[in-house]
C-alpha cells in the first residue's frame, strides 16, 4: 500500500475563512450587522497568549470585530463572571470565549455555565451540548467541528454507514465528535486509555479519531488498512536530536508507523489545529445570524 494522503488543515481552514468573510460582508451590506468576538485571557499562560493572538487576526482578516480582555492571574472567580455577564449583555458582541485553562481559583465549569450559551462560541455550555446530543441546531465545539469536515472530505463514498472509532472521552472532543459521527450516520465506537481491546477496536476503524491526549498511544499496526485518521492530539515530547532541552510536538497516533496502513492522515502539527480557529470565527457568523433572527448560511 502507498503513503497515505496527508490531510492538510492549511487548504481547509483558508476555505472556511473565505467563506466566513464573505459572509461577515454580506451581514455588514444587507443588515448593518458586524459580528464581534470578544476573547478573555486571565493570567500569562504562553501557549494562551499565542493562541489568543492567533484568534484576534483571524477575526480582524474575516472583517469581524475583535475584542481583547486581559486580566491578572490574580483575578478572582467573581470578577471574571462579572465580566463574562458584562459581555454577555453587550449587543456588539456576538461571540464570547474565556481562554482555558484558568488560574485554580477560577472553575472552569462555573465559566462555562455562565457563558450565555446563545454566544458560548467554544460550544462548551451543557445547552449546547444537549442541543447536539439531541440533534438540534447550536453551536457545536470548534476542534470537533474541525475534525468532521476534514473527515467528511477525506472518506471516500460519504461517512453515512462507516465505523467510526473515537479514542478519548473528554467534553471539549470526544464526546462531541462521536455525537456529530452519529448525526452523520456512522456506526460510533468511543473507547479510551482504559479500554482493555483499544488495538482490536481501533483495527475495526473505517474513521478513526484520536483524542487521548497522550503521544504516539496508538500504533500504526492498529490502524485499518484503508482508514482515515484524524489525529486531535497536540503533545510536546523531548526532542534530543535538535539540541539540549528542545521539544517537538506529535499526535496520539504513531504518524510515521501509520502512514502505510491508513488511506489519509492529519499530520501534527499542521493538521486539525489550524481548523480550530477558522471554526471559531464561523462560530461567531453563525451566533450573530442566530441573534438576530437570520438564517444560518448552509454553506458554513
Amino acid at each position: 500500500m502507498t503513503d497515505a494522503k496527508r490531510i492538510e488543515g492549511k487548504p481547509f481552514s483558508a476555505a472556511l475563512r473565505s467563506k466566513v468573510a464573505a459572509h461577515v460582508a454580506r451581514l455588514k451590506a444587507d443588515h448593518a450587522i458586524t459580528p464581534g468576538l470578544a476573547v478573555v485571557l486571565v493570567g500569562q499562560d504562553p501557549a494562551s497568549e499565542v493562541y489568543v493572538r492567533n484568534k484576534g487576526v483571524a477575526t480582524k482578516e474575516a472583517g469581524m470585530n475583535s475584542f481583547e480582555f486581559r486580566m491578572p492571574d490574580t483575578t478572582s472567580e467573581k470578577e471574571l463572571l462579572a465580566k463574562v455577564c458584562e459581555l454577555n449583555a453587550d449587543p456588539q458582541v456576538h461571540g464570547v470565549l474565556v481562554q482555558f485553562p484558568v488560574p485554580e481559583q477560577i472553575s472552569q465549569q462555573t465559566v462555562i455555565d455562565t457563558i450565555d450559551p446563545a454566544k458560548d462560541v467554544d460550544g462548551l455550555h451543557p445547552l449546547n451540548a444537549g442541543r447536539l446530543s439531541s440533534g438540534l441546531p447550536g453551536l457545536v465545539s470548534c476542534t470537533p467541528l474541525g475534525s468532521l469536515i476534514m473527515a467528511k472530505a477525506s472518506v471516500e463514498g460519504g461517512l453515512s454507514g462507516k465505523h467510526a472509532v473515537v479514542v478519548g472521552r473528554s467534553n471539549l472532543v470526544g464526546k462531541p465528535v462521536a455525537q456529530l459521527l452519529l448525526n452523520e450516520n456512522c456506526t460510533v465506537t468511543i473507547a479510551h486509555s482504559r479500554t482493555v481491546n483499544l488495538a482490536e477496536i481501533v483495527g475495526q476503524a473505517d474513521v478513526l479519531i484520536a483524542a487521548v491526549g497522550r503521544p504516539k498511544m496508538i500504533e500504526g499496526a492498529w490502524i485499518k488498512p484503508g482508514a482515515v485518521v484524524i489525529d486531535v492530539g497536540i503533545n510536546r515530547v523531548p526532542a534530543p536530536d535538535k539540541g539540549e532541552g528542545k521539544t517537538r510536538l506529535v499526535g496520539d497516533v504513531d504518524y510515521a508507523a501509520a502512514l502505510n496502513r491508513a488511506s489519509a492522515i492529519t499530520p501534527v502539527p499542521g493538521g486539525v489545529g489550524l481548523m480550530t480557529v477558522a471554526c471559531l470565527i464561523r462560530n461567531t457568523v453563525v451566533a450573530a445570524c442566530m441573534q438576530n433572527g437570520l438564517e444560518i448560511p448552509e454553506d458554513l
